[in-house]
């Protein structure tokens, strides 16, 4: 009988550097070498980690956080990039599948981004949170469905969402659709309070047994002198404590390693993929438990593109020989994709 395939896997909980982004780069390729150490094949960092997740949005009115902006966007990541190029480089030298939250930086706009490179160092998937939540609308753009993809890595098929975005079912059963093995989830931690990380807790347990798959969870941590340097209003700074979970559940929603509520650390477990299938051949959301005919899923998985070349030039109509209006056919066959496709298409009785 073959043995059962595992792969170790971590999520980690740390505190960015503030001061640079060379900084938290040195923290993450320092936490891939300790991982590495263990025998670690997949590690999972938090939410927009490089440099850091933008705090001063959630307590500062947009009237005061420009020169904080300004900061983060002097420090944000261009992909790819000097700081890709060094996180794919560790990757490869340490054999390790690598997921990592940036804030990106595409020109004029912030995007919060998830990137995974498998363990060459190829970067498989670069993808942006589809809508930003509350306070970040003020820092970052919206994200399309282009990048809303499992891809297929050395440890299996990998797929990642931030934090709210796994409060929107359809998001995650785009993932559910392309047989999502290792789901990694990110959260920025130290925020809103301990009922984030309670509400944290409900929302990967039940990812991993809808999904039926493994959910590798890693939230951020923020020391007292951080969050003094964020905001000197104590009144505020309670909203800065709380919200960690950095967590592994497996796919009958149980933790395979006690979970980290407080402080910096590393969450190891080993997966063993085999009871996927152990979960799924009892109820399969996106099989045998499915119903196709009366729910299924339409995705534009189309970029989100602000311009597109038009159409060879197109014929004009013999009767309307001197007519110089654009014909039906001038319309671009690649409209932007916030062009109101419905997401969820529910078939006739």
């Amino acid at each position: 009988m073959p043995q059962p395939r595992v792969v170790r896997a971590a999520a980690v909980q740390i505190a960015p550097d503030f001061d640079a982004i060379d900084g938290t780069l040195n923290k993450v390729c320092d936490a891939i070498d300790r991982a590495a150490g263990q025998g670690v094949q997949l590690i999972v960092f938090p939410e927009t980690f490089l440099p850091y997740y933008p705090y001063f949005s959630f307590v500062k009115p947009p009237v005061q956080m420009g020169a904080d902006h300004m900061r983060l966007y002097e420090r944000a990541v261009v992909v790819p990039g000097p700081v890709t190029q060094a996180v794919a480089q560790q990757a490869r030298a340490r054999g390790m599948v690598v997921v990592l939250g940036v804030n990106e930086r595409d020109f004029g706009s912030l995007y919060n981004t998830q990137l995974i490179f498998d363990a060459d160092g190829t970067l498989m998937l670069k993808r942006r949170k589809l809508t930003p939540t509350f306070h970040e609308r003020m820092v970052w753009g919206q994200g399309d469905a282009a990048g809303l993809k499992v891809v297929d890595t050395r440890v299996g098929k990998v797929g990642a969402l931030a934090c709210w975005e796994h409060y929107n079912p359809l998001a995650r059963y785009a993932l559910m659709t392309q047989h999502e093995e290792i789901h990694c989830a990110q959260f920025p931690g130290s925020l809103v309070g301990p009922i984030f990380g309670d509400q944290m807790e409900a929302t990967i347990r039940h990812h991993a047994l809808e999904a039926g798959c493994f959910v590798v969870n890693a939230t951020g941590w923020l020391t007292d002198a951080q969050i003094a340097a964020i905001t000197p209003d104590a009144s505020l700074q309670k909203a800065l404590r709380g919200g960690c979970n950095t967590a592994i559940v497996s796919p009958e929603g149980v933790h395979l390693a006690p979970p980290l509520r407080e402080g910096e650390g590393m969450v190891v477990a080993d997966l063993d993929m085999s009871l996927i299938t152990k979960r799924k051949r009892m109820m399969d959301s996106v099989g045998h438990y499915a119903r196709p005919e009366l729910l299924s899923l339409a995705i534009n998985d189309r970029p989100a593109l602000t311009a597109s070349a038009m159409p060879e030039p197109f014929s004009r109509s013999p009767v309307h020989e001197h007519d110089d209006r654009p014909h039906a056919s001038a319309v671009p066959a690649n409209p932007a994709a916030d062009d109101g496709t419905a997401v969820l298409r529910v078939a006739a009785g």
